[in-house]
């Protein structure tokens, strides 16, 4: 496996899980702010290495009447603020090709939105950036296909490719997670991130929105930790049923320092 340094936070080899956290989607600066300080204060605490992840545009929510974030330009100021405040890694996704340069400028990684992991312009440019790229497995792959996803971004000669599993559809506004996805990606000698949040999203479930089901994203943490994933994915909110995206899968922010207790309790048990 490649370990991949993210401005000096190390995600596979030997090194602990890192925590990808943050809201869907940048709200306002105040409340982003104070989700990245203190998820910073908490993993700090905890001893693990922490990247700080919002969307400054979310261009495939379900409604055109659905918040996306504040665009581009004033979304990659606040994550640079953020960024240099708190002296975190940042990263958010990127949909278009003429964001790119723009979002490269700014981010530690670069994420590949699950469903843009095959759209091979979209995944060579940001790879031509030379940052490192969160590639998300789409929801219509099974693991294995993103051998392919590996080698178009591997084509540019970068080697710094960390692959998320985010669950796979299963009937009608579902999803369902096969855990064996993180050993078999991890073959492709990068590390899997798990998307626990995302993993428990019900696609369009609310006609108009998404639904999800919150209750069980640490269920899934728990297991995903131990079948080996390098790193963990949750999308945080002071008031989750408050949140302008994903409210309904999302983490409220006072039970992420519980969750993480528990997840440092498998990871070390794991290396006994």
């Amino acid at each position: 496996m490649d370990p991949v340094d993210i401005n000096g936070c190390t995600i596979g080899g030997e090194s602990p899980f890192v925590l990808i956290a943050g809201p869907c989607v940048l709200e306002d600066e105040a409340t982003a702010m104070e989700i990245a300080a203190t998820l910073k204060e908490i993993s700090s605490r905890r001893a693990i290495d922490f990247i700080f992840k919002a969307s400054y545009d979310k261009a495939n929510r379900t409604s055109i009447e659905s918040f996306r974030g504040p665009g581009i330009a004033k979304g990659l100021d606040m994550l640079s603020r953020i960024r240099g405040k708190l002296d975190v890694p940042v990263t958010s996704d990127v949909h278009r090709l003429s964001e790119v340069d723009a979002a490269a400028a700014v981010l530690d990684m670069i994420q590949v939105p699950a469903f843009l992991c095959r759209q091979t312009d979209l995944v060579v440019k940001i790879a031509e950036t030379g940052k490192p790229i969160n590639i998300k497995k789409g929801q219509f792959l099974a693991p294995w296909d993103m051998e392919n996803v590996v080698n178009k971004a591997r084509a540019s000669g970068n080697r710094k490719i960390v692959l998320t599993e985010r669950g796979t559809m299963f009937g009608y506004n579902n999803l369902v997670v096969d855990m064996r996805s993180i050993g078999i990606m991890q073959q492709f000698g990068c590390p899997v991130v798990f998307d626990a949040t995302h993993s428990v999203q019900l696609p369009g479930g609310a006609g108009r929105a998404s639904s999800g089901q919150r209750e069980y994203a640490p269920v899934l943490a728990r297991a995903a930790i131990a079948a080996g994933a390098d790193a963990l994915f949750i999308e945080v909110h002071p008031d989750p049923d408050k949140a302008l995206c994903d409210g309904p899968n999302a983490i409220a922010l006072q039970n992420v320092d519980g969750l993480l207790r528990d997840l440092l309790a498998i990871a070390n048990a794991l290396k006994k």
